[in-house]
């Protein structure tokens, strides 16, 4: 079994339930779990590795996102629209993605995480064109295995389009029979239970207004017998709290807890923007999870979510960059910073000191994808770390308190060194398995492909 020693890290921030840390740290890898922590670790190691200028953290985790939308960044017809008119115009150029952009959006959306120290995502694939499932889902999937990322691969659905009162065209949406039989296929096929796995499944419907009742009450119930996590999008903006209002005479909570997805903590909801404290309380005591996206709530306008009030009542919360078409980035460190500073605007300046936004994007996200295997670095955790140099000039003058300088200061968010399961797939700043010049060239063929066949 292949031994990795990494030496003298400037500090290793463990993010346990102490919250350990501590300065010229060495850490030992054998396989694909972290074996030992400590000061002056003597052990034969196929690999030694000098730490001395850096700061490791456990690899973030990415609870929210839509990969496919790396080919539609920045469009200007959208650079300035709210939710529902960035869709509406968004569908008509996402019904032309192709099983081959799937694949090479996956890949940049998940080569950008590793590279700002995003060791595990999650996506959320919901677009189906022509109603056909083909094996999109399946792309997504070899293409997080050819990059080297742990994923949670969110298979998504929308079974309300225009004609029944839905924002989606009918021509992306499928019925609740084909969504279930795609949603058993995969489940079967990649879901994997074991420590830390790989791949796992979730049942992801859209949002309230793109998919049925019926198909949330019947994700809920094969959610439990299938035992896989539920995922989608709640309480984003007020115009979906009115359409709930309007449609289902309830606030968006409220309807969800009625279609059975707050029974098991089984569920995490993206954005949660527009949530009281009662809500909060709920979602406590239900351990409903809550992936926290505030660069986009903001490229959006929907608002900013009240992470402080979720940690007091203990829902579970992590954070996601969400789609690339509105972030317009995959940078995970870069989100964790954005948290740090939003919260202070929510609800003050000391509501979101520098190692809680760093604990919502390790043990957080953890726990709201439902692991207790990465997230962490302890003996017997996943070797998911990430390595972030502090030497440069961006960060002179700031090494009282290396941790947090990881999130106030700096130039760049990029890892120096990031290892997903014992193996490294960043180093020195480059990602290892693909060749990055050559999956963006592709990506930018494919998009303008794209935007051609929607003009």
């Amino acid at each position: 079994m292949k031994t990795i020693l990494i030496k003298n890290a400037l500090r290793v921030a463990r993010m346990n339930n102490t919250r350990d840390e501590i300065a010229g740290c060495d850490i030992l890898i054998e396989g694909n779990v972290i074996k030992k922590l400590g000061k002056g670790i003597k052990a034969k190691a196929d690999r030694t590795m000098d730490a001395g200028n850096c700061v490791v953290l456990p690899g973030f985790v990415n609870t929210h996102h839509h990969l496919y939308q790396t080919l539609t960044r920045n469009l200007p017809a959208v650079q300035d629209s709210k939710l529902f008119d960035w869709l509406i115009y968004l569908y008509e150029v996402w019904r032309h993605v192709t099983p081959e952009g799937v694949r090479v959006s996956a890949q940049v959306g998940l080569g950008e995480l590793l590279l700002t120290g995003c060791t595990t995502s999650s996506d959320h694939f919901y677009l189906f064109p022509g109603g056909q499932s083909a094996d999109l889902i399946d792309r997504e999937i070899a293409g997080a295995r050819e990059i080297g990322m742990r994923f949670h691969a969110c298979r998504g659905s929308m079974s309300r389009g225009r004609s029944k009162g839905g924002l989606p065209p009918d021509d992306v949406v499928q019925s609740e029979d084909e969504i279930m039989k795609d949603c058993e296929r995969l489940v079967g096929k990649y879901h994997d239970r074991k420590p830390y796995a790989m791949t796992r499944i979730a049942l992801a419907p859209c949002s309230p207004f793109s998919v049925t009742t019926e198909l949330l009450e019947l994700s809920a119930r094969m959610a439990k017998k299938w035992d896989v996590r539920l995922h989608t999008h709640l309480a984003e903006t007020l115009d979906e709290e009115a359409y709930c209002l309007e449609h289902h005479k309830m606030r968006p909570l409220a309807y969800m807890e009625s279609v059975g997805w707050l029974e098991g903590g089984r569920s995490w909801f993206a954005h949660c923007v527009h949530m009281n404290q009662a809500e909060a309380r709920l979602m406590g005591r239900t351990k409903t999870g809550v992936a926290h996206c505030p660069s986009s709530n903001l490229r959006l306008g929907s608002g900013i979510a009240p992470a402080r009030m979720y940690l007091q009542h203990k829902v579970p919360l992590g954070l996601g960059v969400d789609g690339s078409a509105s972030n317009d980035c995959c940078d995970m460190l870069g989100e964790a910073r954005q948290a740090m500073l939003v919260a202070r605007v929510k609800s003050g300046v000391s509501s979101m000191p520098a190692r809680d936004a760093l604990w919502i994007a390790t043990r957080g996200g953890a726990q709201v994808l439902g692991r207790d295997d990465i997230g962490e670095l302890s003996p017997g955790k996943a070797a998911d770390l990430a390595l972030f140099d502090l030497s440069g000039i961006d960060f002179a003058g700031s090494l009282s308190d290396p941790v947090a300088a990881v999130l106030f200061c700096g130039a760049s968010h990029k890892a120096k060194h990031v290892f997903v399961d014992g193996r490294q797939v960043v180093a020195d700043g480059r990602l290892v398995l693909v060749d990055e010049a050559a999956l963006a060239r592709k990506a930018n063929k494919l998009s303008r492909e794209m935007l051609e066949k929607a003009a």
